[in-house]
């Protein structure tokens, strides 16, 4: 019987440190000052309290293997939530680096240490930088079957300036991305087993996935790939079906997505994509009277909402060993 890993997604909106935290960089004080402001020790242990309940019912309620998340300002507050995770049988860690995005928000990753061994992780640093978040990626050993797994966890440039003044720093970031992707399979092999997941701000039809980061909905242009960096954009079919993840002025997007590479559909003794696993986590909980996302919202611009969550539903897949 095949061991199964179950890996999930998640933009958190806004998770900040609280207003006076000593945990904040100085370079970023200024900057955030506004959007913090109102940020109180109660708060933040709500919201926390709040994703925490979403996480622990992801996997049937027995809570993710890996958990990727975004918009966290710092390893203090990913570690907070991380220990409010308290699911039976679970041993959480996490990864995490920090990084110098303009709005000081950064990227993480919580782990089962039960399950998986951490052996590298890198912030992989963008020619651009000041246009998006560093690249996270951790890679893994699975303690069971000792097989390696590489996760890498994106949150591309928004578009909250306009979707296309702000393109062309989407595709800095994907044309980062595959030559991470390149520099990996020349360490770990060309068939290495891949896992690209994050908030990209695009859709899987926009030209920074397709041209630039080569994620295709044609899985035999993966398999047959001479390069064998173009990557399955596993979201594709769950856009068809008129899925969201989140949704911008109204309109409803798939921005969050996971990527991957060939290793996962060549050969039966390697790690593999269950079938039909991915999947789009909006519960009940999660929506609201419109099945949109409901907000949790911050005080400084009056949109806090103590019985919300994020503006992203999580996303979910199965990897089979």
């Amino acid at each position: 019987m095949k061991e199964e890993y179950h890996i999930a997604w998640w933009n958190l909106e806004n998770l900040f440190d609280i207003e006076n935290s000593s945990n904040r960089e100085n370079r970023i004080k200024d900057i955030i000052r506004f959007e913090v402001k109102g940020w109180s020790r109660k708060i933040l242990d709500k919201k926390i309290s709040q994703l925490a309940k979403i996480i622990g019912m992801l996997n049937e309620n027995k809570g993710p293997d890996i958990l990727g998340v975004c918009e966290i300002e710092n390893r203090n507050v990913l570690q907070r939530l991380t220990d409010s995770l308290n699911l039976e049988n679970r041993a959480y860690k996490i990864a995490h680096e920090e990084m110098r995005d303009g709005r000081g928000i950064d990227i993480g990753l919580i782990y089962d240490s039960k399950k998986f061994h951490m052996t590298q992780k890198f912030s992989h640093w963008i020619l651009r930088r000041n246009s998006t978040r560093d690249i996270l990626q951790v890679n893994l050993d699975i303690k069971k079957s000792k097989k390696k797994l590489v996760i890498i966890c994106n949150h591309w440039p928004s578009r909250r300036e306009g979707e296309g003044y702000s393109e062309p720093f989407r595709i800095v970031a994907a044309d980062s991305l595959n030559y991470f992707i390149k520099k990996t399979q020349q360490i770990h092999g060309k068939n290495s087993a891949i896992l690209v997941m994050g908030d990209f701000n695009d859709t899987p039809k926009n030209k920074s996935l397709r041209q630039y980061a080569l994620a295709t909905n044609q899985l035999k242009r993966v398999i047959r790939d001479r390069n064998k960096t173009r990557l399955y954009n596993l979201m594709s079919i769950l856009q068809s079906q008129k899925g969201a993840t989140y949704y911008h002025k109204s309109k409803p997007l798939i921005m969050d997505q996971f990527l991957a590479s060939r290793g996962f559909f060549i050969n039966n003794k390697k790690l593999s994509i269950k079938q039909r696993s991915v999947k789009i986590e909006n519960f009940p909980e999660l929506k609201n009277k419109k099945n949109r996302p409901k907000k949790f919202g911050r005080p400084c611009n009056k949109t806090l909402n103590e019985n919300g969550y994020s503006d992203h539903f999580p996303i979910s897949l199965v990897i089979e060993d």
